[in-house]
């Protein structure tokens, strides 16, 4: 998935336009409206329409989806801590349920997915006694041609009724907690995700992809972060880890309406450097914000530059933390009298919504599954034949692609305003005064497909 910006140009005339023309034409877009919230750049930050991706989004159902998170809701309980002998109700019944469920996808592209377990005693450092818990999420892999990298995208599957009263509530594992919103829907969504994606690319894309769904969740991001430190032990390369969380609802507590937006949280880096508008992660977010604006414009995508919602967290954050890029999608408007209780039911979730929100999974996925690994550093220097006003912009070669795009913005822009198409060559001499603004480098497949961007942060004299 390669993301081409072009702010003004045509996409049309992409094709026949040179970098030097592109260099000395800089396309110039006005500043973002924080106040009314809407962007007036361009998000597209140049990236192509893939037809076939585009084609595939109409293969997502809301029916299916419905349909799972009905089968979900049935368990009555989804509790990590709860029944894993029973076949009607509790955790595992519906772990095994959703395990056939993938495995027959897998059988309906001749054994395309691997589904599996990933299971791992767990101590519950939130319960007063930390009992040890077997906490076992659900995949299924869909192998690429490069298996030193995957991408991930998950949901949680396990459920609470945390907000009933009292410190104890999170540990209630007998009542009913249908969690048809949280987090069904998102369930729901990576369920349909890895049926159609594995329908339309039997083969595998270029990343590996893993369709995670989670437990232990609502009892500290238990599954998400076993399966992070699972991969990053193993010595993949994260190339995101992506999580639908609270994915169905439209109608909140006071009456307002949203089924036309969703909101992606984006955190800025871990360390200790400041500069949290150019972590990986943001760029991961301005990835996710092009595609919706490539495949679904009626589709709004309100990016958040914070890791999650104020006091929340969510499974993309155990990914955050090693590093890797990592992204939230949430509905727009939440419902605080369902959450966590025994209300969150199935006649609350808009499918025709969830399926928006697995549509925009899939463009997102398809595409960045399908790029070469973006560069691995990216530094700039002042050009002293210039005088100081162009700057030297020198990146780390990136395996398997064929071309890298310069992109530019300025500062106070959330997305980049200029893209510079770079031939065969890992330097380019650019016509911006840095100081005022952030480079990055993304590299371009042989078939058009772009990775997320490296932001430069290495100056050199």
């Amino acid at each position: 998935m390669r993301l081409r910006l072009f702010a003004l140009a045509p996409l049309a005339l992409l094709a026949t336009v040179t970098a030097a023309a592109r260099a000395q034409a800089p396309s110039r877009a006005p500043a973002y409206d924080l106040v009314r919230g809407t962007p007036s750049v361009d998000p597209r930050i140049g990236i192509p329409r893939d037809e076939r991706i585009a084609a595939a989004l109409a293969e997502v159902s809301p029916a299916r989806l419905r349909a799972i998170d009905s089968a979900l809701v049935s368990f009555r309980t989804r509790h990590t801590m709860s029944d894993t002998l029973s076949s009607t109700r509790g955790i595992g019944a519906a772990r095994r349920w959703i395990h056939g469920e993938l495995s027959r996808y897998s059988a309906d592209c001749k054994g395309c997915l691997r589904v599996e377990y990933d299971a791992g005693m767990v101590t519950v450092e939130r319960h007063p006694d930390k009992p040890s818990v077997n906490v076992v999420n659900v995949l299924a892999w869909l192998k690429g041609r490069d298996t030193s990298r995957v991408l991930v995208i998950g949901g949680h599957y396990d459920s609470c009724v945390c907000s009933k009263g009292g410190p104890m509530a999170r540990f209630d594992t007998t009542s009913d907690a249908p969690g048809a919103d949280d987090d069904g829907s998102g369930t729901a969504a990576v369920m349909e995700l890895a049926r159609v994606v594995a329908k339309q690319y039997p083969r595998g894309l270029e990343t590996s992809v893993v369709f995670a769904l989670y437990s232990g969740e609502e009892l500290g991001l238990l599954g998400s972060t076993q399966l992070a430190k699972r991969l990053q032990a193993a010595g993949y390369e994260i190339v995101a880890g992506m999580t639908d969380d609270i994915v169905g609802n439209v109608v909140a507590e006071d009456g307002r309406v949203d089924s036309t937006s969703v909101r992606i949280y984006a955190p800025g880096d871990t360390g200790a450097r400041g500069d949290d508008d150019v972590s990986p992660s943001r760029e991961l977010g301005r990835y996710v914000w092009a595609m919706g604006a490539v495949y679904m414009p009626g589709f709004e995508v309100r990016p958040t530059w914070r890791l999650d919602r104020i006091g929340r967290g969510g499974d993309h954050r155990p990914f955050w933390a090693i590093g890797a890029p990592a992204l939230r999608f949430s509905e727009r408007l939440e419902n605080y009298r369902r959450q966590h209780l025994g209300t969150d039911r199935l006649e609350d979730v808009d499918f025709s919504y969830v399926a928006k929100v697995a549509r925009l999974n899939l463009a997102t996925v398809a595409s960045l599954a399908q790029a070469p690994s973006p560069p691995d550093t990216v530094t700039y220097r002042r050009d002293a034949a210039s005088g100081g006003q162009k700057w030297q912009v020198t990146w780390t070669p990136s395996k398997h692609a064929l071309n890298y795009e310069v992109l530019v913005r300025r500062t106070t822009l959330p997305t980049y305003e200029r893209v510079i198409r770079v031939a065969g060559v890992t330097t380019y001499l650019l016509d911006e005064q840095l100081d005022d603004a952030w480079v990055a480098v993304r590299a371009v497949s042989p078939g058009g497909h772009r990775s997320i961007a490296t932001v430069a942060t290495g100056f050199t004299r």
